[in-house]
């Protein structure tokens, strides 16, 4: 259910259930899109902490070896 009487802010609605409780959120993106990019982008890099770690030296390396 989409409750337009929750929005508190400018943009930002929530999508609450039958208690009342708030599932989901819609962004107006015009509005807060470079937020959301920040936000996605910390989400991105949580997501991959427990990838194997590449060193500057050995990231610059391969890199200019590939040109």
């Amino acid at each position: 259910m989409l409750n337009k009487g929750y929005e508190m802010i400018k943009g930002i609605q929530y999508i609450i259930d039958d208690q009342g409780k708030k599932k989901s959120v819609i962004l107006d993106l015009e509005k807060w899109g470079d937020y959301w990019e920040d936000f996605y982008d910390i989400l991105v890099s949580e997501s991959r902490r427990e990838e194997p770690k590449v060193s500057w030296e050995k990231l610059k390396k391969e890199a200019l070896s590939s040109q």
